[in-house]
This record gives structure tokens, sequence and C-alpha cells, in this order.
């Protein structure tokens, strides 16, 4: 069922953005000078936790209704999160994911795609409907993105996420050599598309930056993100440049930190908080990680920009390229419910309850 109301976790995110906004545009020292949030009564955003549920749904919201019916497709229900819906070929019948856009968004979106041709790891544009202001687009149908995988699973073995992972970084490398910034990289930019869930694919280039002259000078201005996944560089440069390829690679460290631990590196209740961790840039990780997939995470999560590899360069790390048992794609429906009751025990240590943390 189509929803077209706004949660009380999406205006806690509304309410993060804005915070990131404001510090973003603001120097450090007024920052600090900001006295605290109040304390919001609601469970934080799924950009601060990946285990955040989701509320109940309110009715009183002013939040567009996408039609049901657009051109020969017809949205059938709206993902979580973006105005991203699945929808489906009024007659082949054929499973699609439509993306909602505005035309301006949409010219800089066909420019992107454009620039970086077909790739196996990034879903291809399959068609466009323009209505009115905005433009339909419509791309490869999935089976679930990866933050949803992670929320169900907890965290996932080292075997399958260097699987996983180096789909990952293929399509972010193909953009990053083809000039494509990407930006708001996150979990729930990866979709899974076959059905073992083995593979992985960059959902859309939606919110990149591309680009012109010399590729090799990626410096921003704009400041844009996840709060969860948002570099150190975009909190403390006020209105300076910082490059784009570095702020992507540190939230590739960040998705690689979930998805293999089970929580981010950096987890806060409250946005201010959080982005004083993320400044901060000073994380933990669990003896039972290898140390190979130790250093690959500290590869990405450096402070200082310039130390963190390229993208191609994590192409080369030791745990990736490193021989390892073959991977098991139907692992979830293989474990025992003894396996299964010891991964929920062990996850109760590793990531705090809401209800936990606000006794």
């Amino acid at each position: 069922m189509e929803k077209n109301w706004m949660t009380n976790t999406d205006m806690i995110k509304t309410s993060s953005q804005r915070c990131l906004k404001r510090l973003l545009e603001e120097p450090p020292d007024n920052v600090a000078k900001r006295k605290p949030a109040p304390q919001v009564p609601h469970p934080p955003t799924t950009g601060l936790s990946p285990f955040a549920g989701t509320r109940n749904p309110s009715p009183k919201s002013s939040q567009s209704k996408a039609p049901s019916r657009v051109g020969q497709y017809t949205l059938v229900e709206r993902y979580e999160g973006e105005e991203v819906y699945r929808a489906e070929h009024s007659q082949t019948k054929k499973q699609f994911t439509c993306q909602v856009l505005s035309l301006h968004s949409y010219q800089d979106f066909l420019i992107a795609y454009n620039r970086i041709g077909q790739h196996e790891s990034i879903c291809s544009l399959l068609d466009t409907v323009i209505c009115g202001d905005r433009a339909y687009v419509f791309l490869s149908g999935h089976y679930g993105d990866m933050h949803t995988y992670v929320r169900r699973w907890k965290r996932l073995s080292e075997d399958e996420m260097r699987h996983l992972f180096t789909q990952v970084l293929n399509a972010v490398s193909h953009c990053h050599q083809h000039g494509v910034i990407l930006r708001d990289l996150k979990l729930r930019k990866f979709v899974f598309t076959d059905k073992n869930r083995t593979r992985l694919a960059l959902l859309s280039l939606n919110d990149c930056t591309v680009l012109y002259g010399n590729h090799g000078d990626d410096s921003l201005t704009d400041r844009h993100g996840c709060p969860a996944y948002v570099s150190p560089e975009l909190l403390t440069n006020g209105k300076g440049s910082y490059s784009g390829r570095a702020a992507d690679i540190w939230s590739l460290g960040v998705s690689l930190y979930t998805m293999l631990v089970g929580r981010y590196p950096f987890q806060e209740m409250q946005p201010a908080a959080l982005f004083a961790k993320i400044r901060h840039g000073a994380f933990s990780l669990p003896e039972w990680l290898s140390p190979q997939a130790k250093c690959l995470i500290g590869c990405m999560l450096r402070k200082s920009p310039a130390e963190r590899l390229k993208a191609s360069e994590l192409l080369m790390h030791p745990w990736l390229t490193s021989p390892s048992r073959p991977h098991r794609s139907t692992h979830k429906t293989q474990r025992s419910s003894q396996q299964v009751l010891q991964i929920k025990q062990e996850d109760n240590q590793v990531v705090p309850t809401w209800t936990e943390k606000a006794q």
C-alpha cells in the first residue's frame, strides 16, 4: 500500500538534515558556541542507526502523493526512504524500480549516465516518463537494498562481504574514473540484482556531481550527504572546498564497517553529538574482525582526506585479493535455530536498542 504521509522517523531525519545544514554553513567556532539541542523524544532516524524502528505513520502530513499510474507503468509500492517505487509494466508485468526526480535533477542525472556508460555494477536506465515538472525514471528491478539486508542480519561474514564489497568498489571506481562524484553514498544506494542476493549494483546516479574539464580536480564546495555517512572535512572546512572522491571513500568506510560490525562507527541519538564524533574521527574496531578487514576500514576512515586510498587502490587491498572460502549465497537458510539464537544474543551485545539508551 502506498504511503502518503510522513512518519515520526522521517521528521527526525528532517531535523538531522537541518542540523547538518547549519553545521556545514557555519564556521566551527560558531558551532561550538551554540547551545545544546533539546532532547527529541522519538527514536533516531535510520540515518543515525541502521536498526532504528519505524513508527506508525501520521496522516497529518503534506508529503506529496505520486500518481499510481505513470505512462504504461503502475507504481505498486514505495520503498522505505527516498521517493523510489516498485513499478510494474501494465502489459508485460515486468518489475522495475521507479525514481522520481525534478526536471533539473533529471538533466544532471542524464549527463552522469551518458558519462559512465554501461556497467555491470550500476543499474541501467531503461525508460523515462515526463509528467508535469517531474521525471519518472525507470531502472532495473531489484531484490532489496543493502541497508534493509544489514538491518535483518545485523552483521555479515567477511567471506560474504568480500564478495559484495568488491562489486561496490567496482561501481564507485568506475564512476570516479569517469569524473562522477556520488556524494550521497550509503547502504540504501546499493541493491541486489539477483534472488540469491550475491550481486550488488548502485541503484542510480541521483545526487551525483559531474566533473568537467580536468577530472583530476575534484574540489567541491556544496555540502550534501546522509548524517551518519558524512566525512569530517564537510563538518570542519566551513565554506571551503573539499575532495569529492575522498568524501565518497569515507562513506564507503562507514558502509563496510556497518556491514561487518552491525552498527555505525559513529552513532549518537542527537545529530550534534553525532557530528562531534565524526569531526573527532575516532572509532573502535571489534577484536573479532580480521587484521586485514581492520586495515581496509582504516584505509578509508582516515580523518585526513589525503591519507585515504582511492577506490581503484582499495580494489588491490589484500582483504579483497587474498584467497577465501567459497561464498555461500544461501547462508541465511542454512543456519540452525541454535545458530540463529546465538547470533541474536551476540547482536544484542553489539547493537544497543534505543529503549535501553533512553533509560
